[in-house]
């Protein structure tokens, strides 16, 4: 009974496993989330409303992006809109983790110089322990490092230590998200036993930085050899956690620096949920291309799927999220029916 008690406490989703065959969460209403659902939501969108229009029960996990070092010493911003995401992820059962670093942040030179200061063997624990004080204090469940391509050094590998040393014993969650082809190679294989989990990003294999290079940034193939390259680096399956995009880039007519949300697509061309290209060209993903990943995510047992970025679905029968959800749960369903 006390194993059952702790393994129910430290793991939620065995905790979703023995509600749910105690019959205590209702078929109709949810089902039993077996794999992670991680969404990132870009703090810069108007969060007293957006928070209010999140399906929780369709999501495992919240990652809050971005908030980054303001100063030298390492103290790191943070946004008064973020509260109210917080107290709607907890209220609703979500795991919510705070993410720093960022593309964006990434290319930024000033940001990426301070970074590498805050990081380095002089600095790294005091930063460390401000980030858990900090992850303490505003109550979230864990940490999202989110530091990619060029801002990844030599130093990344021992910054990871030095935060799961100070986040673990808390209790939190120390995940990260990582890209094959921005950053990849640079990261040391035995850094990633560190993390609960790791959100790989795969998409962006094209995009408006080479716009005479147009096409899918993010096909199944690519995606897949994405996955592949953190499983041959020894990553487990179960902390695997397949990155999908809610977003897609435009090339010729189409072009925009910027990319194009999903809803934006969407507004533009009625019935490209049904598609992957459309326009003069706009590339992303649609309904059937995110079925399929997922479906794939399932039959390779990966520990689950990433969305970059909530904020660009839409509601109703088009919805990306829900695809997602109705593909986890029809596989719930068969497994059910077969016992």
């Amino acid at each position: 009974m006390v194993t059952l008690l702790v393994s129910m406490q430290s793991n939620p989703m065995f905790l979703s496993k023995i509600l749910c065959l105690l019959g205590l969460i209702i078929p109709l209403q949810a089902f039993c989330l077996d794999h992670r659902v991680v969404a990132y939501v870009p703090n810069w969108v108007d969060l007293d409303k957006f928070s209010e229009t999140i399906e929780y029960n369709k999501l495992t996990h919240i990652n809050v992006a971005f908030e980054n070092p303001e100063n030298a010493e390492g103290d790191l911003s943070f946004s008064k809109k973020n509260e109210v995401l917080i107290r709607k992820a907890k209220a609703n059962g979500v795991k919510i983790l705070v993410s720093i670093g960022g593309g964006g942040a990434s290319e930024n030179k000033v940001l990426q110089a301070r970074y590498f200061e805050l990081i380095s063997e002089v600095q790294r624990e005091a930063f460390a322990g401000k980030i858990a004080k900090y992850v303490d204090e505003h109550g979230f469940d864990g940490l999202d490092v989110d530091i990619e391509g060029p801002s990844i050094n030599e130093d990344y590998g021992a910054f990871i230590e030095a935060l799961a040393k100070v986040l673990k014993p808390k209790g939190k969650l120390l995940t990260c998200a990582l890209s094959k082809g921005y950053g990849g190679n640079k990261v040391k294989d035995e850094t990633l036993r560190h993390f609960d989990f790791v959100n790989i990003m795969a998409y962006d294999g094209a995009g408006a930085w080479n716009p005479n290079k147009p096409g899918q940034h993010s096909s199944l193939e690519f995606a897949r050899s994405n996955v592949k390259f953190w499983l041959d680096k020894g990553l487990p399956k179960s902390k695997a956690v397949f990155g999908v995009p809610f977003y897609g880039y435009g090339f010729g007519d189409d072009f925009k620096k910027s990319g194009y949300g999903y809803d934006e697509i969407l507004l533009k061309y009625p019935g490209a949920e049904k598609a992957d290209q459309i326009g003069s060209t706009i590339w992303y993903n649609g309904i059937p291309t995110i079925k399929a990943k997922t479906q794939y995510v399932l039959g390779e047992e990966l520990g689950g799927i990433m969305i970059w970025s909530l904020d660009n679905d839409v509601k109703g029968e088009n919805s990306l999220l829900t695809a997602i959800y109705e593909t986890l749960r029809s596989k719930a369903a068969s497994q059910s029916a077969g016992q």
